[in-house]
């Protein structure tokens, strides 16, 4: 089988997970839970890094820390893994859904759109016009890497009191490359990012995920709310709602082994991207996967779309042809408006997003990928659609 995106191993992981076992410092507490924050904060250039349980978690605090309320709205794109959204329900708030733009990311200019024509200020927060209710926060994420064209929010959204959280999932090791933004990292642009460190991702902790930021009061709650919202760890005293989300150990250890092969990791994606596009150009009604020009991507997770006009092959099919080849490939995630539990909630112009679901499926993409094989998926994929 040719997975669609697996860990690369070979670091110093055993190393380092045999001392967690030797000192015992298996949990939350230890020294590689700090050493990985220190690391991703020099990685990325974040002034404050705190690690989670998970990607999910990461996002679920970020929305607290930037101050979302029940009854809440929050502007999310429907082009996402569902657990972005899911986030807002968490603190039951509701989501309002955002088109897509070519690169699966949020449709920038609608959203602008959205913010001048259907929301109004009062008392230093912006309101949605039609429910009344409150948009204190805006998810941008950051789709397969491709960042998020996020100058133009960035005024409006400061403007209108709107805070920014950047889902940064899949795209450690993304950063802009021109303007004002120039060598920003994804996720340290916004008020608050959230990074994921799963096993499909670049750089994994098996599970895990980071909060990054630059403003201190939002990095020490984040913390505090990370760790049971303790306020006396010797006489056991709460004074908020916390969880138990902070990273382990044994996790940490593994992510920290990862992230100093992250130069590595990155230039084998690069050459992984190169050559399925230069292999795809010859590919009648295949259009391989394309990057905004002004951010420099990390190639996490590639894709390709179906045109329908040139190639007699749905996407649903294709895939189903792959997995009998022993090549792994999926779809595109299913919008989030149009999930059964998100039906009935507001959504704005989306046109784009609904089209690229039908055409686009992920294709291999794993750091230890060869050549070879992304050959023979380019091949096998030339065969179906003739």
């Amino acid at each position: 089988m040719i997975p669609l995106s697996v860990p690369c191993l070979k670091g110093k992981e055993l190393i380092y997970l045999k001392e967690c076992i030797k000192t015992e410092y298996v949990s939350s507490v230890g020294k590689y839970v700090r050493l990985f924050e220190k690391e991703i904060c020099k990685f990325t250039g974040s002034k404050y890094a705190i690690s989670c349980s998970s990607g999910t978690t990461a996002l679920h605090l970020a929305l607290r820390v930037v101050g979302v309320r029940q009854e809440d709205e929050i502007i999310v794109p429907t082009i996402t893994f569902i657990a972005t959204v899911n986030a807002t329900k968490y603190l039951k708030a509701n989501p309002i859904f955002m088109d897509c733009d070519d690169f699966y990311n949020l449709d920038v200019n609608k959203t602008i759109s959205f913010i001048k024509e259907n929301t109004y200020f009062k008392n230093n927060f912006s309101y949605n016009k039609k429910t009344k209710k409150r948009i204190p926060a805006i998810m941008a994420v950051h789709v397969f890497g491709n960042a998020v064209d996020l100058l133009p929010l960035i005024k409006i959204c400061k403007k209108k009191n709107i805070k920014i959280i950047e889902d940064a999932a899949g795209a450690l090791g993304t950063f802009y490359s021109e303007g004002k933004l120039k060598n920003k990292y994804a996720g340290t642009v916004g008020d608050v990012g959230c990074l994921s460190f799963n096993g499909n991702k670049i750089v994994t902790s098996g599970g895990g995920g980071m909060i990054l930021t630059g403003d201190k009061k939002m990095a020490k709650k984040a913390m505090y709310l990370s760790t049971q919202a303790m306020n006396d760890r010797i006489r056991y005293i709460h004074n908020d709602i916390g969880y138990n989300y902070r990273l382990t150990n044994i996790q940490a250890a593994v992510g920290l082994a990862q992230l100093e092969k992250i130069k590595l990791f990155l230039q084998k994606k690069n050459k992984i991207y190169n050559f399925y596009k230069k292999t795809f150009m010859t590919v009648k009604g295949i259009s391989f996967d394309k990057k905004p020009k002004y951010a420099k991507n990390n190639k996490w997770m590639l894709s390709i779309q179906i045109d329908n006009k040139v190639v007699n092959l749905k996407k649903d099919k294709l895939i189903q042809l792959l997995f009998r080849k022993d090549i792994e490939s999926r779809s595109i995630w299913l919008p989030v408006h149009r999930q059964k539990l998100y039906l009935n909630y507001e959504k704005y112009k989306i046109k784009n997003a609904n089209k690229i679901y039908k055409k686009t499926l992920t294709i291999p993409s794993s750091i230890n990928l060869s050549l070879n094989q992304v050959n023979t998926v380019v091949k096998t994929i030339k065969e179906f659609i003739k």
